[in-house]
């Protein structure tokens, strides 16, 4: 395979920004996901790829469930902050001082978001490096109106 080939296309492939939360047991996470999709419309599912070394992965795993919150254009630097890991940016919540919502099912969902999605893991497999998880969505809410960012938009690169 040619390797400048391989990450000029995965490059063109186009992404969302989206924050994702999970909580259980008094503890919450929250991360900036990028690999998430609607695969389904009846029944409403999505896939999630989370990163094998996130600290909001165990959350997931253990409540079952995750937040997605689609990013309003403007919000790049809070995408961008929410991108680094737990170890060196702290608590999140409380470091950014982000402003929450709680779900019907009493998991948090940032307020600032264009809206959310709750959704319901059932099931997940290994990819490489990070873990897919199949889920339904449960619940919805619109939170404000406004245009999704982007990674393209928001100047963002992954490897490929």
């Amino acid at each position: 395979m040619d390797p400048l080939a391989k990450k000029t296309v995965l490059r063109q492939f186009t992404y969302g920004l989206y924050a994702v939360t999970a909580a259980h047991e008094g503890e919450r996470g929250v991360f900036t996901a990028n690999w998430l999709s609607q695969v389904s419309f009846e029944p409403p599912l999505i896939v999630l790829s989370v990163e094998r070394e996130s600290s909001t992965l165990p959350l997931i795993r253990a409540s079952g469930r995750f937040v997605v919150c689609p990013f309003a254009a403007h919000q790049r630097e809070l995408a961008g902050a929410l991108g680094r890991p737990k170890h060196r940016a702290g608590d999140k919540f409380a470091t950014l001082n982000l402003a929450v919502v709680e779900t019907a099912t009493g998991d948090p969902a940032l307020a600032d978001a264009l809206g959310y999605v709750v959704c319901q893991v059932e099931a997940e497999m290994q990819a490489g490096d990070s873990i897919v998880f199949l889920a339904q969505v449960i619940e919805a809410r619109i939170l404000s109106e406004g245009d999704p960012l982007t990674m393209r938009d928001a100047g963002f690169r992954h490897a490929g």
